[in-house]
């Protein structure tokens, strides 16, 4: 596993260095200056805007409230209409949530070898930090063994991460213990880890729950994430499931949900770049509906470079396809709406991959951005539509969408 680097700053004349933590991969910042309650929001705001990061050394909940005062002086600037092109409203929504990203992230907070925050007030954040960027333990077990012999205890800023990423993680492992539930479960819930996207959308999971069932013997599910889709095909009877992935946290979920849900035993999760060996009568794939460029782990399970692994899914469905078989597209129509991929574009996919549509199954988005008009993109959202496509080879004849 590659080492955090590392970050410099002086303080109290000294010079002073830690190792910078960032999951999404923000560069460490150049310039950092000290803060604690005495600092003002105008100064903390002006200093963030010119790049230099602010590292807290006062009370935790006093942080919380400048990162609070931070992002409203980034609301109060004046705001222009967003453009009328689609696209372009996109790209213009996207730059202003990096930006608020970028100065919200220049606020620091420190963390220990433990993976503790040595702040006044501040919650114990180690398990979430364990679970995000990898056990504390070694760092834990030799503080603990300087602490026996008298020596010096764990360094009280063994690490630097922005008050945003952390807070993010708190509210992720919360979302883990707590899980979402999941109607097509019967309302059992599934517990995202970390990093991997929360079905919190359950609409696409109903599709999958609805659709006929074309065969019950096999089916792969491909980019399994938590392992939703595949617990789902086994509750409706599926003897047995492959699960692909190639992230790490998403395996591991995917394997601790299909415990919990009692259907590891149908459920075989396994390591893919998308499709296992063989062929299915019934292969699944809900990839990212957006192609667009992420910019955090989690974003991977929404934006899709060059809608990669859509074409990689339609390319291979043919070659893992049983003759009489079913491959099920689920995705949302959000970037056509927003002019990032022509419908056409799709149906061509689907013929160039030598696939024919036998079915279309469609539901309209139930999160609340499809109804705030407010929201830079609502016309976009408020057209969104999720489909099921059925997909079979070609030779089976019937007529695209």
């Amino acid at each position: 596993m590659n080492q955090p680097p590392v970050v410099e700053w002086t303080e109290a004349d000294e010079p002073r260095s830690a190792r910078w933590r960032s999951e999404n991969g923000a560069p460490p910042p150049r310039r950092i200056v000290i803060a604690d309650d005495r600092t003002k929001a105008d100064d903390a705001y002006k200093l963030a805007c010119e790049g230099t990061a602010l590292l807290w050394r006062g009370d935790f909940h006093n942080a919380r409230q400048l990162l609070t005062a931070l992002a409203r002086r980034i609301d109060r600037r004046p705001r222009k209409a967003p453009p009328a092109d689609a696209t372009q409203a996109f790209h213009v929504h996207r730059a202003a949530q990096n930006h608020r990203a970028r100065i919200l992230g220049m606020l620091l907070v420190p963390l220990d070898a433990t993976l503790a925050v040595p702040l006044h007030r501040a919650p114990d954040v180690r398990e979430a930090c364990a679970r995000a960027y990898g056990p504390g333990a070694p760092a834990a077990a030799e503080a603990a063994a300087e602490a026996a012999d008298g020596t010096e205890g764990p360094d009280p800023t063994a690490s630097l991460v922005s008050l945003r990423e952390l807070l993010a993680l708190i509210g992720a492992n919360e979302w883990r213990r707590k899980g979402v539930e999941i109607p097509a479960l019967g309302g059992d819930r599934i517990h995202p880890h970390y990093g991997v996207f929360s079905p919190a959308r359950g609409e696409y999971v109903d599709l999958v729950a609805e659709a006929p069932l074309p065969h019950d013997e096999l089916a792969f599910d491909i980019g399994t994430g938590t392992g939703v889709l595949a617990s789902v095909l086994a509750r409706r009877g599926v003897r047995r499931v492959v699960a692909t992935d190639q992230d790490p946290r998403a395996l591991a979920c995917a394997r601790e949900n299909t415990e919990r849900l009692g259907v590891a035993g149908q459920v075989e999760v396994i390591e893919a770049d998308l499709f296992p060996a063989g062929r299915a009568p019934l292969i699944v794939c809900n990839p990212p509906w957006v192609p667009a460029k992420p910019t955090s782990p989690v974003e991977h399970a929404v934006y899709d470079p060059g809608n990669r692994m859509l074409h990689g899914f339609l390319s291979g469905l043919a070659d893992h396809l049983t003759p009489d078989g079913e491959g099920w597209l689920i995705l949302s129509d959000l970037a056509e709406h927003l002019g990032l991929r022509p419908h056409a574009e799709l149906l061509d996919a689907f013929a160039k991959a030598g696939l024919t549509v036998l079915d279309r199954l469609d539901i309209t988005p139930r999160h609340p951005r499809a109804r705030d008009t407010s929201d830079p993109l609502h016309v976009a959202r408020a057209a969104e539509v999720t489909s099921l496509w059925r997909l079979g080879l070609a030779d089976r004849g019937a007529t695209p969408q």
